[in-house]
């Protein structure tokens, strides 16, 4: 099914999406960046699949979003992964490069953000990912920060994560989301998880441990005229977890190397993440999986309570209901616009 969003931007919906959109179902938008940017095939390919299948695990459909031929494609066959895994020079497609990446057709792999434009487009209610970007350190001179922030600011979309990586200034984090009214509420956890870390050290703003609790939440934020995303973070499982202290150890000690290297802007990131994982002797990267398919199955789990949370809404039960207080009413009136 194609749904053409305007005169020169079409978004492709594979046919189980479709149905399941149309059927009122839960569906989980998932980022192709994870296929062409991170295990070499045929590595990455079997990634892909494995966290598509975490998220019917959860009780979802699974859309993964590229570019594709000049057109938004959100879900992707096991063919459409196998070519995407073994294509090599896929260039990465931030929000910022959408336009450019649609405009030169081929193919391209998206980030968190551009996936949030995808995922707003198609009417998808939520997005998986095992961490976001954020602010990052020393941000106060070089106004590094992540183009993930500026996007949830836009797109009504229910992001679940497992917050962000150590490597950035999680305060700092914390207070651009709270200064853009992002809500943020950590699902069975008291802290803000730090990715392949439990806990950040920073206590999260609200914990909520009802699924049910967290889809009326997520409706209500837009019900509200908000026309941003929802942060939901879980944490890794603390058995799969990397040491907090041994990452702040690495960290440091990479920051100090890497000043004194002249590694900065893009280099940075990378350049940290490798250094954690030499100093964690591989840990990290394993820990990096777990939390790719932990989100997802959670991610697959609180789309399935948010799609049952909008039946409720449209049932008969629903409508009989005594006394509807007046913003659950309009509620209700502005679903289809929301996610339509």
């Amino acid at each position: 099914m194609t749904r053409k969003v305007h005169s020169t931007v079409e978004v492709r919906l594979s046919e189980e999406v479709a149905d399941a959109l149309a059927e009122g179902r839960a569906v989980v938008a998932l980022e192709s960046n994870v296929i062409t940017h991170g295990l070499r095939y045929p590595d990455n390919a079997a990634t892909a699949h494995r966290v598509e299948d975490a998220v019917r695990e959860g009780g979802a459909v699974p859309a993964t979003v590229a570019v594709d031929d000049g057109v938004i494609r959100v879900g992707m066959t096991a063919a459409d992964i196998e070519r995407f895994a073994s294509t090599p020079g896929i260039p990465k497609v931030s929000a910022r490069d959408l336009p450019v990446a649609l405009a030169r057709g081929g193919m391209g792999a998206l980030t968190v953000a551009s996936s949030l434009i995808a995922a707003d487009l198609a009417g998808i209610a939520f997005f998986a990912s095992a961490g976001i970007g954020g602010v990052h350190r020393g941000a106060e001179t070089s106004m590094d920060i992540s183009s993930d922030l500026i996007q949830f600011t836009r797109s009504r979309v229910a992001v679940v994560c497992a917050g962000a990586k150590k490597i950035l200034d999680l305060g700092l984090t914390m207070e651009y989301l709270e200064t853009h009214s992002v809500p943020v509420v950590s699902y069975r956890s008291a802290d803000f998880p730090a990715f392949y870390c439990v806990s950040s050290g920073i206590p999260s703003p609200c914990r909520v441990d009802d699924a049910t609790v967290v889809a009326r939440a997520v409706e209500n934020h837009w019900a509200l005229g908000n026309h941003s995303s929802f942060l939901i973070t879980t944490p890794v499982d603390a058995a799969e977890a990397v040491d907090d202290a041994e990452v702040d150890r690495a960290i440091e000690e990479a920051m100090v190397a890497a000043r004194r290297d002249g590694v900065r802007g893009n280099a940075i990131t990378k350049y940290l993440m490798r250094a954690v994982d030499a100093a964690t002797q591989g840990r990290s990267s394993r820990a990096n999986m777990a939390v790719l398919i932990s989100t997802a199955r959670t991610g697959g789990h609180l789309a399935a309570a948010h799609a049952r949370h909008l039946a409720d809404l449209g049932s008969p039960a629903a409508a009989d209901a005594p006394s509807p207080a007046p913003a659950a009413a309009g509620m209700a009136h502005a679903l289809p616009g929301l996610r339509g």
